[in-house]
């Protein structure tokens, strides 16, 4: 229905000619004013007929099918035969800018014999594994955003310089603001879409084929990050490993094994992390023997350290104390793709992989490093008073060289009074650029290098890389090692990550390598000792784990000083320091020692999976089925077990009130307050006035099995009233764990190291005890042989 209003207000009349659409009126006024007006004049008398014909009628109902009919076969004819919509669009974009957007020439890729010919290696090209790289980077221009045109291009761009094909893309304007554009490339895709009013972009580039997306990532940035006024260009990317790639074995010919390798330390903690508020490639390449990479990075998670504190001398009130504005990038060392140092914990890591050893040794002089080329290790040993040389045998001299340039607080030995500013300056340090098995092998029949201690700080056992192999694989090598060390001589060994009590038997799997190490080292006669140990703030994912060897049981008594013993000897050893703020040791110290002292239950674990099951496994915890049998002191006679009887003849004597099976704990918690002393403290009391007090510990105690612990326990309890004999035979009482069958205790077990007080404490019953039988035990019982 269409209503009508006259457009000439100073007639009255009104009529069809005179009226046009878009009447204000309700209808039924209208309608009347109609009526009335069309009335009034067909009343009016007419000249004649001939000037009034009567005029045509056509049904309304009819024009108006006619009318709807015709529209809408014009309107399916234009739809059928016109251009599209998005050609409409694109060329209302193009007219408006006067520009065409960026030409794409396709390619066509009809067979997989041009596939290949486009690409140099169509092997990976067509393995079913790609990489993906995600950037995010915000405060971008809106202009920019919401130009199709100039996207394209940034696209087209991107794609040229990553060394990429393009066969085709796809834009689109949305409306009101944004862009999201698609382009299909010959090795797979990239894809972005924009928010203007946000100054956001999000892009997605993902490629299959062996060459790393990491070096587009500065294109992109340069490319899309057009920045708004008075704002800040903010990036954050991630590069994933997508689809199943075969494994790849490391040679000179493949240098980009460790990097498409999702499990690398630079994959997860770097390239695939998205929440990295900062993170940039200071350095990437290749030397002759490994690939090197040096990055810098700012966690979301960030928060300032002290001396980011002490630098931008922040007030308690400062809100940036929760906060990453003020934190210093950390900067990290890759090998081959493997986490080697960071620049905020390198102190603790080289602390704990130096000086266990080196204490561990009563007078370290000559010194000999292998790997180590930070200057980090050379650093460490530099420290130590006793030093009069340290040999330090590095292949990679682009390695050190990258080092000093990248990272040269690794080498500072500023601090140090009477050394060096440069540790590798310091007269005491004689450097050998060659492979560490020549310079061992070298002259082997006649060359005695007399070394006390030899660290091996290079690549761990479980990498499977050209270095790792012809270092750690070589039994030969490690018996010249340990020819080359005197009497007393020390080994310290940085054997990678930690295991966990999940992990399955040692010689298969990823601990294998170093299995296949430990048993090499534990069959080499010179070997008397081995001791693991680790740390997890030495600034690696999982913790860090190392690995001492002694020519001589004694270093076991140095490597369990007490406290105390050890900052005695820290403070007669280490060289002082000129900075008062900045001490030689910031991390090792007696008490870090004692944490050392005692190997996690993983390692007990892992070696008792070890096949045949090793004896002393069998030891791990006393036996919950047997019985344990005390003397209490404060309980009345009628409830005590045993009976103290003393006699003027035959002195004082110990019976059983009750039966007690054979393999029952004989007064364990008497024998577990055994008091420990040293040989030192021992000597002192045997030198002092109180004689009869030396006696008793001469009389009631007994040197530790562990050899070399210098160690003596001694009973205070009511165990050592039991007599004594002189044969098996008699006796009734005997030592926890057995002599082990082989003579002789492991050179390396966990078992033996994590339980050595136990086994120096604990007897039981060695057969079945009846009521009123006198408790006797072996005068030897303590003895291994």
């Amino acid at each position: 229905v269409i209503h009508w209003k006259t457009i000439h207000p100073s007639s009255d009349s009104c009529n069809l000619t005179s009226c046009r659409c878009c009447c204000s009126w309700d209808l039924s006024v209208c309608l009347a004013f109609i009526t009335n007006k069309t009335t009034k004049q067909s009343n009016k008398p007419t000249m004649t007929a001939e000037r009034n014909p009567k005029p045509l009628t056509v049904d309304i109902r009819v024009f108006m099918l006619i009318t709807v009919s015709a529209m809408a076969i014009a309107f399916g004819v234009g739809v059928a035969m016109g251009p599209t919509a998005a050609e409409l669009a694109m060329a209302s974009a193009g007219a408006a800018a006067g520009h065409k957007l960026p030409e794409v020439h396709s390619v066509d890729v009809s067979t997989a014999e041009d596939a290949a010919a486009l690409k140099e290696d169509s092997e990976l090209l067509h393995e079913p594994a790609g990489q993906h790289l995600l950037v995010d980077i915000k405060g971008i221009e809106a202009a920019f955003l919401d130009s199709e045109e100039r996207l394209a291009h940034a696209m087209v761009e991107t794609v040229k310089g990553a060394g990429l094909t393009m066969l085709s893309y796809h834009c689109h304007k949305l409306i009101p603001m944004g862009v999201s554009c698609v382009g299909v490339l010959l090795e797979s895709h990239i894809s972005f879409h924009t928010w203007p009013t946000e100054g956001v972009i999000t892009l997605d580039l993902f490629t299959c084929g062996p060459n790393p997306l990491i070096p587009v990532v500065p294109s992109i940035k340069a490319l899309f990050g057009i920045p708004r006024e008075n704002d800040e260009i903010m990036a954050q990317w991630s590069h994933e490993l997508r689809g199943f790639r075969s494994k790849k074995i490391p040679n000179k010919d493949n240098h980009n094994y460790a990097l498409l390798d999702h499990n690398s330390d630079l994959s997860q903690m770097i390239w695939s992390p998205m929440d990295c508020v900062y993170k940039e490639q200071v350095y990437s390449g290749l030397t002759e023997y490994q690939r090197v990479d040096v990055w810098d990075v700012v966690s979301l998670e960030d928060q300032p350290s002290q001396d980011d504190v002490l630098k931008a001398k922040l007030e308690p009130t400062d809100s940036r104390w929760t906060t990453n504005e003020l934190v210093q990038p950390t900067r990290y060392l890759f090998l081959d793709g493997v986490l080697q140092s960071d620049n905020t914990t390198h102190k603790e890591y080289h602390e704990a992989l130096v000086h266990p050893a080196m204490f561990a040794h009563a007078s370290p002089k000559n010194v000999a490093i292998v790997g180590g080329a930070e200057g980090a290790t050379l650093r460490e040993v530099l420290k130590h008073t006793t030093v009069e040389s340290v040999t330090m045998v590095e292949i990679d001299q682009q390695l050190m060289d990258l080092a000093k340039e990248y990272l040269p607080q690794m080498s500072d030995c500023s601090n140090l009074d009477g050394r060096a500013d440069n540790c590798f300056d310091d007269e005491l340090l004689n450097l050998q650029v060659e492979n560490a098995k020549d310079w061992f092998l070298a002259d082997e029949a006649e060359t005695n290098k007399n070394l006390d201690v030899v660290i091996i700080d290079a690549i761990e056992p479980e990498m499977s890389s050209a270095i790792s192999k012809d270092l750690y694989e070589e039994p030969q090598l490690w018996k010249t090692i340990l020819d080359s060390l005197t009497e007393e001589g020390i080994l310290a060994i940085q054997i990678g990550y930690a295991p966990t009590i999940s992990d399955p038997k040692p010689d298969v799997g990823y601990n294998a390598p170093r299995e296949i190490l430990f048993q090499t080292l534990e069959n080499l006669p010179s070997v008397q000792a081995m001791f693991v140990y680790e740390d997890s703030h030495v600034g690696f994912l999982v913790p860090k784990s190392f690995l001492i060897v002694c020519k001589s049981n004694s270093c076991r008594e140095r490597f369990y000083a007490a406290p105390e013993d050890l900052n005695m000897e820290i403070a007669k050893r280490i060289v002082s320091s000129s900075d008062n703020n900045n001490k030689a040791l910031q991390y090792y110290d007696g008490v870090t020692q004692i944490y050392y002292q005692v190997a996690p239950k993983a390692w007990e674990t892992i070696y008792c999976r070890r096949e045949p099951t090793p004896f002393e496994c069998d030891y791990r915890h006393l036996d919950f089925g047997k019985g344990i049998y005390e003397f209490k002191m404060d309980a009345p006679a009628e409830e005590q077990v045993f009976e103290i009887m003393t006699d003027e003849v035959e002195g004082t004597r110990v019976y059983s009130k009750v039966d007690i099976p054979k393999g029952s704990y004989i007064m364990a918690e008497h024998a577990a307050n055994s008091l420990q002393l040293s040989s030192k403290a021992v000597e002192n009391l045997s030198a002092s006035t109180d004689v009869e007090f030396a006696k008793f510990v001469q009389e009631h105690g007994h040197d530790s099995a562990s050899k070399g612990s210098a160690r003596r326990l001694v009973e205070i309890g009511a165990s050592y009233f039991l007599r004594i004999a002189d044969s098996t035979a008699e006796a009734n009482v005997g030592r926890w764990i057995p002599p082990h069958p082989q003579g002789r205790r492991p050179k390396y077990s966990p078992v033996y190291e994590r339980h050595r007080l136990s086994f120096d404490v604990f007897m039981v019953a060695t057969k079945d005890i009846s009521k009123g039988d006198e408790l006797v035990k072996y005068k030897y019982m303590w003895s291994e042989e």
